[in-house]
């Protein structure tokens, strides 16, 4: 029991701290209405509440594991959750929507420290023969608190209050950091050189766009301000490839995109994120807006939808190491493109609910098909010693989807439909879902581009070790 004590101490630090994080990537959405009614926020005001914190974690979360590798992983880890805890009580104390944007980002920079550190430190804490386990009950954990995020943040809003939904994080989050003071032990890896000025490049170049998009429709797409915030973003965005194809340890090393594979596989992860989290945007606020349900009641009604990757996720795994990702990855693209324009066709301020369960079952089992395949994808596109980093830059992109999903889609949802009436409401909602399907549907076509030899799982722990999370928005 001895030997196995500081490896389970380690398993329950880590996991701690990747539930936590992992379930603020969904756990505020059934309370956007809420705190939309409480601090008079608008549609763009509830995107960043939403974007601030993925965009910042997506921005930072290649930093984080060369931070703990450079500076010593346990110290890493704690400050990483120690800004989090910070950013969860200054949320929780907001008293306007930009104090709470800005709270929102704070914990997106905690996470993206923590978050990959957690699977760091797990793995040096464990024997290889246990690895796998270890690993695989990791994900398990995160893919969780994706599922149970809506019904967790409902619950509170109801029970509580919406700023509860923030201060649960804190007595947690002080528990982490006292327990890895005392119980984990400090490491290091490999001395890295820290990329901070692709981090400031790409920073800039994605706040820049994603602030014009969500404004484009209250401004207008010919303002100059919208023009010139989308062109500076891009300028800047070309300026951080540039820098990333000369920069002696690149944030993103541009030689993982030259196999066509690991260039789908980051495409499809990308478009996935970008058509399914927009929409689950716009249809978390459905139920409490337009038929008047509880928070806790419209968390619940999402539960088929977020819980179906759990029991479908193992199975897509197992499946994908002996008939190949392909068919496996196009089948889930294919079915949440069906379900989403599945929910965008019967969607009706009266709409019933038995009518909408069977379309978030069938988008819930495409998502579950997804995510255990391109993890195979994405380690088998790459040569072994790459395969850290192609995880880490596909994690990225993903979150990067589900930014430019929620902007892209509020964007269309504000341009045909508002917040005054259930069915202005609609009116938004259903032509923001179609696109998400339609986006999400051309990533089920490029998936069939996939090679043919990118398809057995060539090693378990290994494709595990693949973040499992953005089950929702993000993380």
């Amino acid at each position: 029991m001895s030997r196995r004590s500081p490896a389970l101490w380690t398993f329950a630090i880590t996991t701690i701290a990747l539930f936590m994080v992992s379930l603020d990537n969904l756990v505020v959405t059934m309370a956007l209405p809420v705190i939309r009614r409480d601090l008079g926020a608008s549609l763009s005001d509830l995107e960043w509440t939403v974007n601030a914190y993925t965009l910042t974690f997506a921005a930072l979360l290649l930093m984080g594991a060369a931070l703990g590798d450079r500076f010593g992983r346990k110290r890493l880890f704690i400050i990483g959750v120690a800004i989090f805890t910070a950013g969860s009580a200054c949320a929780a104390l907001s008293p306007s929507s930009g104090t709470l944007i800005l709270a929102r980002a704070l914990q997106g920079v905690g996470g993206a420290i923590s978050m990959p550190l957690t699977l760091t430190i797990l793995s040096g804490a464990v024997s290889a023969e246990r690895r796998p386990l270890a690993l695989g009950a990791w994900g398990g954990i995160g893919g969780l608190a994706i599922a149970v995020g809506p019904v967790v943040g409902g619950a509170i809003t109801q029970g509580v209050s919406w700023h509860w939904i923030f201060w649960i994080n804190v007595p947690i989050g002080i528990v982490a950091i006292a327990l890895a003071y005392f119980r984990l032990p400090e490491s290091k890896g490999p001395g890295r050189s820290i990329d901070l000025v692709g981090v400031g490049l790409a920073s800039l170049g994605l706040v820049g766009i994603v602030w014009g998009v969500t404004h484009g429709n209250g401004r207008g797409w010919t303002d100059g301000e919208i023009v010139g915030a989308i062109a500076v973003g891009l300028a800047f965005l070309v300026a951080f490839l540039a820098w990333e194809a000369r920069a002696a340890e690149p944030m993103l090393p541009l030689h993982l995109f030259r196999r066509r594979a690991s260039v789908i596989a980051n495409g499809v992860s990308f478009l996935m994120s970008f058509g399914m989290f927009g929409s689950i945007f716009l249809l978390s606020q459905f139920f409490q807006i337009c038929q008047g349900l509880s928070p806790l009641d419209s968390g619940l009604r999402i539960l088929p939808w977020t819980a179906a990757p759990v029991v479908v996720a193992p199975i897509a795994g197992w499946a994908s190491g002996r008939i190949g990702a392909r068919p496996i990855l196009a089948a889930g693209l294919a079915l949440q493109a069906v379900g989403l324009a599945w929910i965008a066709a019967v969607t009706s301020p009266t709409v019933s609910y038995a009518t909408l369960v069977p379309a978030f079952v069938v988008s819930g089992t495409g998502m579950g098909l997804f995510f255990a395949p391109i993890a195979n994808v994405v380690l088998s596109a790459v040569p072994q010693e790459d395969e850290g980093k192609a995880s880490g830059a596909n994690n990225t992109i993903r979150e990067l989807g589900g930014v430019f999903g929620v902007a892209v889609l509020a964007a269309i949802f504000a341009a045909n439909g508002s917040y005054a009436t259930p069915q202005t409401y609609t009116n938004g909602l259903i032509p923001g879902v179609f696109a998400g399907a339609a986006v999400v549907a051309l990533g089920a076509a490029i998936a069939l581009a996939l090679p043919p030899a990118v398809a057995r799982l060539r090693r378990p722990d290994k494709v595990e070790a693949v973040r499992p999370t953005n089950l929702g928005l993000a993380s």
